[in-house]
């Protein structure tokens, strides 16, 4: 990098946030491609990154924000008009732009675009282009009054030069010092005096263009001084903290209930209603709209859908329910899998959907809604839906099942061996998916996100998969058990119910116990078994949870109740087994294995 450490860092994070609004901008653009204030903003915001980067001698962003940036100042003033075409250049620049700025993040010298690409960006401009080298030097677009410091200082700063009688005073050229010296010092090594201010034609010379709209009404951005940007490892190193404190309190709550102390169980008390306040108020400071992961699928849906020569509406929904950042970052590549996997496996070909009466556009529907301590997102097509029996073809054929286990499969757990290792429906690879790599990943990623995903399909209809993960990854509410005297955690969001065992209620169906409760039957595990230990049911109690596919009976020595537990990742030796997530240290200082209930209900 070239210039000031410090004021690069900030550029490089703002240019990113900008280039990140510009991705959502492009694609709404898509869709109202008259709209005037989606010009403008597209327009401002290659403007702004071009302004910062020439700051910072990053020519290779500025040559390509400034053939997008010329681009758009066509298009906003009329001269003109979105297409295909055109949207791709913009899109493919917004790509290489997004990748040039992750290269300097990671220390790495900006790669030139593309020839092609700047070439064809700059054909774009050339029904005006004798026009714009008549009116040279350029009229500075108005910038927004809201961009960010110190990108739009940069930005004044790196316009072409002024006419005569038009260059910044002094006082304004003390302004833009100021203004870069908050952010630390003025680059070194740039020459002086610095560019002066954009050039302002006088009225007669200048071509009228459209004032810039009116941003739309959004939450007001809060004031500068009100917000503090903060490193991300600062937020994660907070957050092990609180959950080191969480093991704390616990530790003293398992020492409370052997004293009968009134000042330690007043302090006690305080303790854990202080610690709880700490933990909301840290998860709420690491919450991200999972409008950030939902961003990208507009773009890849319209890439697949093009390879396929398949038309797909993308609705999303709920992009403002809030989301743990990490588990945000952590479920784009699997709902980028399903999103791949609804339009070339769900949604039919234009001319098909129309012969049976559907619009010739496949909709395709990303939804995330919050339900108690959990986030529900639901990835749904209207589709040709999937057909179990074909399923479980396809599952005895790769001899993934043998024919008696396909039998007994009821029609949704039928559906749920699209995520077996291996399994693919398409008898040919393609680029789109036919790989047998994929949906298998998609549940092996969410279990290690404490999730779960549950398919629903009708044949004709449409698919919907369900998908449910904690709010956040570091702190889970857990139901305690023991087995053999040794502790263990259920996620309580699983729990349905607690009873006391009793043989009157256990059933055998195929040789396999199975629970009797209430007119429903499901099957029961016993964990001792399950752990290579002599079934003992006198005093036990049983755990009704529910797993993606139905419920299940877990038979347990003892329920020690309800306790928030602080995540740790299993020991090198327990990691890859079946029905363990994750581990945890109890209030009495033991460990504690946190039980994956999807990988206990596949055991049964």
């Amino acid at each position: 990098m070239s210039g000031n450490d410090d004021i690069a860092a900030d550029f490089l994070v703002e240019a990113s946030e900008i280039a990140e609004r510009l991705g959502d901008e492009l694609v709404q653009l898509e869709i109202k491609p008259q709209d005037g204030e989606l010009l403008n903003a597209i327009f401002r915001g290659f403007h702004t990154i071009k302004g910062g980067a020439s700051f910072l001698n990053f020519g290779e962003l500025v040559e390509l924000c400034h053939g997008v940036e010329e681009m758009f100042d066509l298009l906003r003033k009329g001269r003109l008009s979105v297409d295909g075409d055109l949207f791709d250049l913009a899109q493919g620049a917004l790509d290489q732009l997004t990748g040039q700025l992750a290269s300097l993040r990671n220390g790495q010298p900006a790669q030139r675009a593309p020839e092609t690409l700047l070439n064809a960006i700059r054909i774009a401009a050339l029904p005006d282009a004798a026009a714009a080298a008549a009116a040279k030097p350029a009229v500075a677009p108005k910038r927004a009054p809201a961009a960010p410091k110190p990108v739009a200082a940069a930005s004044a700063l790196a316009d072409e030069p002024a006419t005569a009688g038009d260059a910044i005073t002094e006082d304004e050229f003390e302004a833009l010092l100021d203004m870069f010296q908050g952010a630390n010092q003025v680059p070194a090594g740039k020459p002086s005096p610095l560019p002066p201010s954009p050039v302002h034609m006088p009225a007669a010379a200048r071509e009228p263009a459209p004032e810039p709209a009116a941003a739309a009404p959004t939450k007001a951005a809060p004031p500068a001084e009100s917000s503090v940007r903060v490193d991300t490892k600062r937020l994660d190193g907070l957050m092990n903290l609180v959950g080191e404190l969480v093991l704390a309190r616990n530790r003293m709550k398992a020492l409370r209930r052997h004293t009968r102390d009134e000042d330690l169980e007043r302090a006690v008390s305080n303790l854990d209603v202080v610690t709880a306040r700490l933990q909301a108020e840290v998860m709420r400071v690491r919450m991200q709209p999972v409008g950030r992961a939902f961003s990208r699928f507009p773009k890849v849906a319209r890439d697949v859908a093009r390879t396929l020569k398949k038309e797909v509406n993308v609705q999303l929904i709920g992009e403002d329910t809030e989301l743990d950042k990490n588990l945000v970052e952590a479920l784009s590549d699997p709902l980028v899998h399903l999103v791949r996997n609804a339009i070339d496996h769900g949604i039919e070909a234009p001319d098909k959907r129309e012969t049976i009466g559907k619009p010739r556009a496949g909709t395709l529907k990303l939804s995330a809604q919050q339900e108690g301590d959990h986030i529900v997102i639901i990835v749904s097509d209207d589709g040709g839906g999937i057909d179990p029996d074909m399923l479980r073809t396809k599952a005895r054929e790769k001899g993934l099942i043998d024919a008696d286990t396909a039998a007994r499969l009821s029609p949704i757990e039928a559906l749920q061996l699209i995520f077996l290792p291996g399994f693919s429906t398409k008898d040919q690879a393609t680029e789109v998916s036919g790989r047998g790599v994929g949906m298998d990943v998609v549940k092996s990623k969410l279990s290690e996100l404490n999730g779960q995903v549950l398919i629903e399909s009708v044949r004709g209809e449409g698919t919907r998969f369900v998908i449910r993960v904690p709010l956040t990854l570091a702190i889970l509410p857990t139901l305690m058990v023991s087995v053999a005297d040794r502790p263990y955690a259920l996620p309580l969001s699983n729990v349905l119910e607690v009873f006391k065992y009793r043989e009157n209620l256990v059933r055998f169906i195929d040789g396999r116990e199975v629970l009797d409760l209430r007119q429903q039957t499901f099957p029961l595990i016993f964990l001792r078994r399950w752990l290579g230990k002599p079934v003992v049911t006198e005093d036990a109690g049983v755990v009704v949870v529910q797993t993606p596919t139905r419920k299940l009976g877990i038979v347990v020595d003892q329920v020690r109740g309800r306790e928030e537990v602080v995540v740790k990742p299993l020991p090198a030796s327990l990691r890859g087994l079946t029905g363990l997530a994750a581990a945890t240290i109890t209030g009495d200082g033991n460990l504690a294995l946190i039980l994956d209930i999807g990988g206990l209900n596949s055991a049964v």
